[in-house]
C-alpha cells in the first residue's frame, strides 16, 4: 500500500486497511439521515441503539453487524451519551470529522430547538401532550431495544460462553444498577475473552476511508483532559456567569457514564443551587424532554435558555448544548482511530468477541429495568409491544410508520379510555 500525500496542517488523513475500500458517503446524506433519526427516535439511548441498527446495519448496510457491535463497545467504555457518540462515530466512519459532526447536528438539532424554544418561554408544550401519546412511544421503544438486543445477541453470542457472559453481565447490571457494573462487566467479560478464546484474526470487510491521524487523535485526547482540569481554573481566574456555565456543561458531560437520565443529577447539582434555574423551572423542563425524540443530553439547551442570568435565552441554550456535546466529540474522534487499528489485531478479536457479548447483557438488563418495568403495564400494553414488535421483525416496516402508529394507537385507546 502507498503512501498518499499529505498536505501540510491537514488534520485529516485516510486510513486504508487492506481491502476494497468504499467511497465516502456525502455529509448531506450523512445529515438528512441523521435528521431523520432525530425526528422519529423516541424512547431514550438504548432505544436509539435499535433505532440506529435497524438503520445503518439492516436498511442501509453502512455498516457491518460486527462493526456496528464494536462501536457500541466502544463507546459505553466512554462517559457521555453513547447514543450521540455512535452517531459521531458512524458519520466518522462514513465521512470522516465533517460526517461526525452532520450526524450529530442532525441528530441533535429537532430537539435542541424545540427545547430552546421552551426554555424561551412555551412553558405549556409539554403538558400538552396526551399522556397516552407519550405511552405509546414508550411502547414502540420496548420493541425497537428488543429486536436490537435479539439482533445483535444473534452476533455476539453465538455458543454457550458468549451467551454466559452476556447473561452474566445482565445479572450483574439488573442487581448493582448503575455504571461500575456495567463497565465492570464489559472489562471482565474482555480479560475472559482474552484468555478462552483463541486468537483469530477479524474478516476482511471494505475499508471506510476517512479516519483521524493518529497524531491528531492524541491532541483530541489531551484537549479532553486540558479542558477538564483547565476550565475550573479558568472559571476562578476570570469570574464570569458564561464561562461558569461551560466549565459546569462541560465536566456534566465528560465525567457521566450512561448519559441520558444520569446526568440529571449533575445538572440539578450545578445549576439549582446556585440559582441561575428554580428547581420547578428545572422539574418542567425535565418533564417536557421526555417528549421529545433525540438525544436528553439536549436538556442543556433548554437549561441554557431559561436561565435567569445572561448569557440565556438562544445564547446560553447555544453554549450549554456545545459544552455538554464537546467532551463526547474529542473522546470518541480522539479515540476512534486507536480502537480500529487495535480491533484489527488476532488478540483483541479475542477480548472483543467477551466485551460484545457483555455489550448485549447491557442492553438486555435495560431492556427489563427502567424501559419494560417503567412502560408496560398491562396485557394491551403488551399487545401493543408485540405488535410494533411484529411490525419492526417480520413485516420489514421502517421505524418511524411504527413511530406514528404507536403514538396514534395510544392517543386513541386514552381518549377512549
Amino acid at each position: 500500500m502507498k503512501n498518499g500525500t499529505r498536505q501540510a496542517g491537514a488534520s485529516i488523513e485516510p486510513h486504508l486497511p487492506d481491502g476494497p475500500v468504499e467511497r465516502p458517503t456525502p455529509l448531506v446524506t450523512v445529515f438528512l439521515v441523521f435528521l431523520k433519526l432525530g425526528l422519529t427516535s423516541f424512547g431514550g439511548p438504548i432505544a436509539h441503539l435499535g433505532y440506529f441498527r435497524q438503520t445503518f446495519v439492516v436498511q442501509l448496510r453502512w455498516l457491518s453487524e460486527q462493526r456496528y457491535a464494536d462501536l457500541v463497545a466502544l463507546c459505553q467504555f466512554l462517559p457521555g451519551p453513547a447514543s450521540s457518540q455512535v452517531g459521531m462515530g458512524v458519520g466518522l466512519l462514513r465521512a470522516g470529522v465533517p460526517g461526525a459532526l452532520a450526524a450529530w447536528v442532525g441528530f441533535t438539532l429537532p430537539s435542541a430547538l424545540l427545547m430552546i424554544l421552551f426554555g424561551l418561554g412555551i412553558t405549556g408544550w409539554g403538558q400538552h401532550v396526551p399522556d397516552g401519546t407519550l405511552h405509546g412511544l414508550k411502547l414502540v421503544a420496548v420493541a425497537v431495544v428488543a429486536q436490537a438486543v435479539w439482533g445483535m445477541g444473534k452476533q455476539s453470542c453465538r455458543d454457550s460462553i458468549t451467551a454466559t457472559f452476556a447473561i452474566a453481565t445482565a445479572c450483574a447490571c439488573l442487581i448493582w444498577p448503575g455504571a461500575i457494573a456495567q463497565i465492570g462487566g464489559i472489562v471482565l467479560a474482555g480479560a475472559a475473552g482474552l484468555l478462552l478464546f483463541p486468537a483469530t484474526r477479524p474478516a476482511r470487510e471494505p475499508a471506510l476511508p476517512p479516519s483521524v491521524d493518529r497524531r491528531w487523535a492524541a491532541l483530541l485526547l489531551l484537549l479532553f483532559f486540558a479542558l477538564l482540569l483547565g476550565l475550573p481554573m479558568a472559571a476562578r481566574a476570570w469570574p464570569g456567569h458564561g464561562l461558569d456555565l461551560f466549565d459546569a456543561f462541560y465536566r456534566a458531560g465528560a465525567l457521566v457514564f450512561g448519559g441520558g437520565h444520569v446526568v440529571l443529577p449533575l445538572l440539578q447539582s450545578a445549576v439549582v443551587p446556585p440559582g441561575w434555574i428554580g428547581d420547578s423551572g428545572f422539574l418542567a423542563g425535565y418533564g417536557a424532554a421526555q417528549a421529545m425524540p433525540g438525544p436528553l443530553f439536549t436538556f442543556a439547551g433548554y437549561l441554557g435558555a431559561a436561565m435567569s442570568l445572561p448569557p440565556n435565552g438562544w445564547t446560553g441554550g447555544l453554549l450549554c448544548l456545545a459544552a455538554i456535546f464537546v467532551p463526547s466529540f474529542l473522546l470518541l474522534v480522539g479515540a476512534m482511530p486507536f480502537w480500529d487499528r487495535l480491533r484489527g489485531h488476532a488478540r483483541a478479536q479475542s477480548a472483543l468477541l467477551g466485551v460484545n457479548a457483555a455489550v448485549v447483557g447491557i442492553l438486555l438488563a435495560a431492556l427489563y429495568d427502567p424501559i419494560w418495568v417503567s412502560t408496560v403495564r398491562t396485557a394491551p400494553d403488551f399487545v401493543l409491544v408485540l405488535v410494533a414488535l411484529a411490525m419492526l421483525m417480520f413485516w420489514r416496516l421502517p421505524p418511524w410508520i411504527v413511530v406514528v402508529a404507536g403514538a396514534t394507537v395510544g392517543t386513541l385507546a386514552d381518549r377512549i379510555g
